[in-house]
């Protein structure tokens, strides 16, 4: 191990830097170093401070998500779908037609439609074609509003998470707002946001099993800095040269994780894309610590230390996404529940419980070999090379009815990413990639691997030509704010200090400061300013037919 006077310790100041003493498999620090950079995360940005900037940033994500929640009127786009099978699982707990008086065949997990559903327990649900009215509970509002509620409350808690994790990963509350601003102003995200599907839950969840992994991350590393400020020799062989077992030390945020990665499974099973993701940055970020720690062969015991650990998290992920079916299995209606309503399908078993798990296989069987053979053309598919660019975006709702006092007029719901912000993930990518090697940083990869966890499986599956649609993106969207904002924190502070090069001054360190201020600042604005432009297709408002068309751009393929 290194001295303390030798450590390349990158300022508290400099949210991008990265560490040749951090986790991101460089170099090796040393314990005062990791002890010193854990411990001031919260003291040196200020709590209090840092909470209002939050508040300010969710609530303007809050006013855009709720403000005329029920407009447009009626079911737009899946939510045909989606709203319906969440009144039957808060009304029947299993999704049911009630038209047709069955169970509904359906082929995602139930966990985004009882949180559908609850925002229609709360506020009320209305269907024309089934002639159903039923009053909310809490209060009775536009039927509408009830079935988006719950997408518009997971939309801006995704925001303040954002704004916590990229705090925390940044060591800077103004990178951390200006993450969770830019999700705010997405327009793809603020969609998604008043929209009865399910993406955004999924969202959520992926971005909530990722904040507790870095808070694992942190909590495990400071652990092993007390330990060696205790006395620890990580030479020594077996536990003795490890940091103390007990229950009190054991990696809660990390089965936390595991837990709301069966939530996300439970959402969409495209959730499961970041479970080898995340399970990988763990063991990392473990070999990491123990490298900075002075472990004689931290690979070896990272992963027989950890492994353990991530089996547990594992299994908890598995037991989280089967209790989220728990109204099919308590109930007796649910499709393929009971064998002896299914004569004609193979398999199905009526055994007391064991029986209920088998058709729940089978049930998934089915459900699998209906995404594998999706491959039916739509108006709006895409693949995924084209979503980055923006080159086919999906409309929810569109209509030429209504005053505007033009001649002709339009109204549409259009699921589109931010122009400016997205146009910029494909070279801010590239940067971080760039960034992130150079300064053998941990934020860069953990940035770079969950959005390819989000994104790269589709590229696989359009081998085979199924259908897809932009919105299956979602997941990797906070990732990919992420990386911008990781460049914004380059530009705006000095790069680390080397041993080769000479440190900038304090004069050259705050020139480079306001400058890059400027220029982040600047950025902000003008994907403020685009969102704004936008802003009208993103939310259904009525405009001028010139209006709509001034908006639709790349020759066309917007609409």
């Amino acid at each position: 191990m290194t001295s303390a006077s030798t450590a390349q310790e990158p300022s508290t100041t400099d949210p991008a830097a990265g560490s040749p003493g951090d986790d991101g498999g460089g170099g090796g620090g040393i314990p005062a170093a990791v002890r010193r950079r854990l411990a001031t995360v919260d003291d040196q940005l200020g709590r209090g401070q840092a909470w209002f900037a939050t508040a300010v940033v969710v609530a303007i994500a809050a006013i855009l998500r709720f403000v005329g929640l029920s407009h447009p009127s009626g079911k737009i786009f899946d939510e045909t779908y989606y709203a319906k099978d969440a009144y039957g699982l808060i009304d029947r707990g299993v999704e049911w037609n009630y038209k047709d008086n069955g169970p509904s065949y359906v082929v995602h997990p139930p966990l985004g439609k009882w949180l559908i559903g609850l925002g229609e327990w709360a506020f009320g649900y209305q269907d024309a074609e089934t002639n159903i009215s039923v009053p909310g509970h809490l209060m009775t509002t536009a039927p509408e509003f009830g079935w988006r509620f719950g997408a518009a409350v997971c939309g801006t808690l995704s925001v303040l998470l954002l704004v916590r994790i990229g705090r925390r990963m940044f060591r800077s509350t103004t990178l951390g707002c200006a993450a969770g601003l830019l999700l705010a102003l997405d327009g793809f995200h603020l969609v998604l946001s008043r929209t009865a599907i399910l993406d955004i839950f999924l969202l959520l969840f992926v971005l909530a099993a990722f904040g507790a992994l870095v808070l694992d991350r942190d909590a495990r590393r400071r652990r092993w800095a007390n330990a060696l400020a205790a006395g620890l020799d990580p030479s020594l062989p077996g536990r003795a040269g490890r940091p103390a077992s007990g229950w009190r030390n054991w990696p809660w945020w990390r089965l936390a994780a595991g837990m709301l990665l069966g939530c996300a499974c439970a959402v969409k099973w495209s959730g499961v894309y970041f479970v080898p993701a995340f399970a990988l940055l763990v063991l990392l970020w473990e070999v990491g610590v123990r490298r900075s720690a002075g472990v004689r062969r931290p690979w070896r015991d990272a992963v027989l230390d950890e492994l353990p650990w991530l089996l547990v998290a594992g299994v908890l992920m598995v037991v989280t996404y089967v209790a989220t079916w728990s109204g099919w299995l308590l109930s007796d209606e649910g499709y393929y529940r009971l064998a002896s309503r299914y004569p004609g399908v193979e398999g199905l078993s009526d055994t007391p419980f064991v029986g209920a798990l088998i058709n729940l296989w089978e049930y998934h069987k089915a459900a699998y070999g209906f995404h594998t053979q999706l491959d039916d053309p739509h108006k709006y598919q895409s693949w995924p090379w084209q979503w980055l660019l923006l080159g086919r975006p999906v409309a929810f709702s569109w209509s030429g009815d209504g005053s505007c006092g033009a001649s002709s007029c339009a109204s549409e719901v259009l699921l589109l990413g931010t122009p400016l912000l997205w146009w910029s993930f494909l070279p801010a990518l590239a940067a971080t990639v760039w960034l992130g090697l150079a300064r053998r940083d941990w934020r860069a990869g953990a940035i770079l691997l969950s959005a390819a966890a989000g994104l790269l499986p589709w590229f696989w599956f359009a081998l085979d030509g199924r259908t897809m649609f932009s919105f299956y993106a979602a997941p990797a969207v906070p990732f990919l704010v992420l990386a911008v904002v990781y460049v914004l924190g380059a530009i705006v502070t000095p790069a680390p200090v080397t041993s080769t090069a000479a440190p900038p001054s304090a004069e050259q360190a705050n020139d480079r400061r306001l400058v890059g201020g400027i220029i982040a600042g600047a950025y902000v604005l003008l994907v403020a300013l685009c969102f704004g432009y936008f802003y009208p297709i993103f939310v259904g408002r009525i405009l001028p037919y010139a209006d709509w068309s001034a908006r639709m751009w790349l020759d066309g393929r917007w609409i």
